[in-house]
């Protein structure tokens, strides 16, 4: 068993984060005095069904979306294979080419080759810049009569990089015949976007302080999709399966406070990022992976003759948890395709950290995580 310390300094936000106090109360209290299937007809289930609605409006009323275009699923990796899968299967008659990029999530990458390899679907990866943002002059150039569906994020999860959405929906909408699903997960109550034109989009509560197994999935009303998971009449017929109450009831609560920190603490994180960048954008030996035109919250950088497991074991031996790519992706020996599609070689995609911020993070931690990358850099480097 690794070392437990006394002061843990927690910089894997992108990952997960904490659940917060009150969210875990309430979940209690639901698991206990409201734990009727809210589909039933009797007075138990009405009065679940009644918070899962007003649960629903909230949130339809904040994305600005009708609340049947509300669905509550496990996970955003649930919500990007509803997606991706449903809307492929439901329009194949009107064409069977797929674009997405080269540097989403493993849940998006991996609908889409299941797609191609499996059900005959023509799939498109569009390159991206030096700093993670799609190329939309490639994109234009993808997109013909017979694409069916555009999937890509918003915030990349590994670096940061912020793609231009409303450009995005422009370049995509003037195909009639083509559905744009965006991955929102990294963006949530951090970087807002126009869901206006975009028919469907994921996000995770557990990346904004709420329970995990709990995911979003908006699909608009008017977007062709066959459910993946059959049951009833549950959620307007797009996900069947009995309503997982905690999830559904909580999700209001968790991205109302998660707004409102976004709009306190939106600048701490941002002083927070900005020293990382200070510090490291001159230092010998260190490349930038992230640009400072991305997300505060993700700094991603290659320490260049120090592999990125040498540098996190060194962290977490002081008690400071930080990650490399995707924890999805976090058990793989192979280079960051994130890294690899923004044109860096395998030795700096193999030596990459990433420090993912938080309003929780403190000053302190940020300069004890700076001093501690120095020390292992100059040990590993023989500088010492």
């Amino acid at each position: 068993m690794q070392k437990v310390h006394d002061k843990p300094i927690y910089l894997d936000y992108a990952s997960t984060t904490p659940i917060r106090p009150e969210i875990i109360a309430d979940a209690h209290k639901i698991q206990q005095e409201f734990f009727e299937n809210a589909d039933s007809l009797h007075y138990g289930g009405q009065r679940v069904s009644d918070l899962v609605t007003k649960s629903r409006q909230y949130l339809a009323k904040q994305f600005n979306v009708l609340p049947q275009e509300v669905i509550f699923t496990s996970g955003a990796s649930e919500s990007n294979s509803a997606a991706i899968k449903g809307i492929a299967f439901a329009n194949k008659h009107l064409g069977n080419h797929i674009i997405t990029s080269k540097v989403e999530h493993s849940s998006v990458m991996g609908a889409c080759k299941q797609l191609e390899d499996v059900f005959g679907f023509e799939v498109d990866y569009v390159g991206v810049d030096e700093t993670g943002s799609v190329d939309l002059h490639q994109l234009k150039q993808l997109i013909r009569k017979d694409t069916i569906l555009v999937a890509l994020l918003a915030v990349n999860n590994e670096v940061g990089s912020i793609n231009d959405i409303q450009e995005i929906t422009s370049i995509v909408k003037k195909n009639p015949n083509t559905y744009l699903h965006i991955d929102g997960v990294q963006a949530l109550a951090r970087h807002d976007f126009e869901l206006k034109q975009i028919d469907s989009v994921s996000f995770s509560a557990h990346k904004i302080y709420g329970v995990k197994g709990s995911g979003l999935w908006i699909l608009k009303a008017h977007t062709p999709c066959l459910p993946l998971i059959n049951g009833g009449q549950q959620q307007y017929g797009k996900r069947g399966g009995t309503t997982d109450n905690v999830a559904a009831i909580l999700w209001a609560k968790t991205l109302r406070l998660a707004l409102e920190d976004s709009k306190t603490y939106y600048n701490h994180v941002q002083e927070l990022s900005n020293l990382l960048y200070e510090t490291f954008e001159n230092e010998p030996g260190i490349v930038l992976n992230s640009s400072r035109l991305g997300s505060p919250y993700i700094f991603n950088m290659s320490v260049l003759n120090v592999g990125s497991e040498i540098m996190m074991n060194g962290l977490n031996a002081k008690g400071i948890a930080v990650s490399a790519q995707s924890t999805c992706n976090s058990q793989s020996l192979k280079p960051s395709h994130v890294l690899m599609a923004m044109g860096a070689n395998e030795k700096r995609a193999l030596s990459s950290v990433r420090i993912s911020l938080s309003h929780l993070t403190t000053r302190a931690e940020i300069e004890k995580t700076i001093e501690t990358i120095m020390e292992i850099k100059k040990y590993v480097q023989h500088e010492l």
